[in-house]
């Protein structure tokens, strides 16, 4: 789906543990297109990001070219945004609170995830969709834990989309006034671009990652509602500066919350319940 990340490699998805679908792309086209190009063109850009300006220039030649700007993003988009739609009212007329879980791997999203079923499963009923390129791991830990699971492997792909959701629930069956959460694949990049439905975007980082990653991945943090900071507990041995690490976000979305939590010790875990209970009592 992605031409410019690699995803549209991708020749099969797998939904664990009743539903299966395979995307085969076995389109042939041959072209022969004689071209020759020469000519210079310069061309500078400024950017900014967080407030902070940067520019870059490149160049490249042609003498005479016939072009069309295709702007293909949109379509693919426009496609999964539709879906995505269908998915937001199926779980606002069946009062389910799906949250979509995003970040870089090794963050703690699934620790996080154990210990909230842990916590919620005696009051709330909770499902889970796992999204991961390949094995049945997390799943396995989810289901341990208490809750349904469904393990959506993407193979080469790097996000879930709306219709890899849609064909989740229906392996899934979320019963009505549940908790759904989706744990996409750990990844910053490609699953900001893709909306699955969910009525909150929360992206988890540690204070293992850098402090700076809020600027190197501005789209992310843009399009969250809830940043989780996990791994509380190692602030000691590592060079984070947490105050810093919100500014950045803020300076990208100024409406975005903070909790500081870990994950481990359970430092913090109670004001993540209390904003999810929240969440609940205004579904």
């Amino acid at each position: 789906m992605c031409d410019t990340c690699g995803c549209g490699d991708s020749n099969n998805i797998t939904i664990h543990p009743r539903h299966n679908y395979n995307h085969d792309h076995n389109d042939n086209h041959d072209h022969d297109h004689p071209h020759e190009h020469s000519g210079n063109h310069d061309h500078t850009h400024t950017h900014s990001v967080g407030g902070v300006p940067y520019t870059h220039s490149h160049a490249h030649g042609h003498e005479s070219i016939k072009s069309r700007e295709i702007q293909l993003n949109v379509d693919v988009l426009s496609d999964n945004n539709s879906l995505a739609g269908k998915n937001r009212n199926h779980f606002k007329q069946n009062q389910i609170l799906a949250l979509n879980l995003v970040s870089s791997p090794g963050s703690g999203k699934t620790t996080i995830l154990e210990k909230t079923i842990q916590a919620l499963i005696g009051k709330h009923k909770i499902y889970v969709i796992e999204g991961d390129q390949q094995t049945l791991l997390d799943a396995d830990r989810i289901e341990k834990s208490g809750a349904p699971a469904v393990q959506i492997n993407t193979g080469a792909g790097c996000h879930l989309d709306a219709k890899m959701i849609d064909g989740a629930l229906k392996n899934l069956t979320p019963e009505p006034n549940s908790i759904l959460f989706i744990e996409n694949v750990g990844n910053l990049v490609c699953p900001a671009l893709f909306d699955l439905g969910e009525m909150k975007r929360v992206v988890v980082i540690s204070v293992t990652e850098g402090e700076d990653k809020p600027l190197k991945y501005p789209y992310m943090f843009q399009t969250s509602h809830l940043c989780i900071i996990n791994k509380s507990d190692l602030l000691p041995y590592v060079d984070f500066r947490v105050d810093e690490a919100i500014r950045y976000a803020r300076s990208l979305n100024p409406e975005l919350e903070f909790l500081v939590v870990s994950a481990r010790s359970g430092a913090g875990m109670q004001e993540w319940f209390n904003w999810l209970e929240k969440l609940l009592n205004s579904n």
